[in-house]
């Protein structure tokens, strides 16, 4: 597996690239090979990034609510591709552990790796974003001063989850550590679950 540097530098890259035309509308061109961990690094980052722009539009006050119930929505089936995304990296981790003999005494971990890398991919946006703050022309010195302190927070924790994430990958590897993939079973966009759509459907 990829380690987490390499991890950074795919959701840096994605956000780069997003950023060249800086539109939520800009189809996703993804340059690592289908199929591959990198593939679903950069898509993962690429949802993150476009839907963080969704969230920034959507709080606009003088947005026309027509508008912002598309924004709603489309927000939603973000959210489903993100969690369908980050359950696709699980399954390459379950791959890539499914021989590991692990120890007695091996202790459970709550999050899976896919999901540490989730939180690692919305660090970096946080990062882009907050360092765009601190270099913002017309602003106070308070404005900046404020966002850098908040910078150096972000790239402790960075630091902090590469540590993590790469310690959690060798002690899974050495048995050390083990982890369970429990899907989301996610129950609003189910119309089989969520009892506004079920009960739609059956007076239509």
């Amino acid at each position: 597996m990829l380690p987490a540097d390499e991890c950074y530098g795919i959701f840096q890259k994605s956000i780069d690239d997003y950023h060249l035309k800086d539109d939520v509308d800009t189809p996703i061109v993804n340059p690592f090979p289908d199929g591959s961990f990198a593939a679903l690094l950069y898509l993962k980052n690429w949802i993150d990034t476009v839907q963080w722009h969704l969230e920034d539009i959507i709080r606009n006050p003088d947005i026309d609510p027509s508008s912002a119930l598309q924004i709603k929505r489309r927000i939603d089936r973000s959210n489903q591709e993100r969690t369908d995304t980050v359950e696709k990296m699980d399954d390459f981790f379950l791959e890539a552990f499914k021989d590991v003999k692990y120890a007695t005494g091996s202790r459970m971990n709550s999050e899976t790796p896919a999901w540490l890398l989730d939180r690692m991919s919305i660090l970096m946006l946080k990062i882009y974003h907050m360092t765009e703050q601190t270099e913002r022309k017309n602003v106070t010195l308070q404005h900046i001063a404020k966002c850098r302190e908040k910078l150096a927070v972000l790239e402790e924790q960075k630091s902090d989850m590469r540590h993590a994430f790469d310690q959690l990958i060798e002690d899974i590897g050495a048995g050390r550590r083990r982890f369970k993939v429990y899907r989301q079973m996610k129950m609003y966009n189910d119309a089989t679950l969520n009892p506004e759509l079920y009960k739609s459907q059956s007076s239509n």
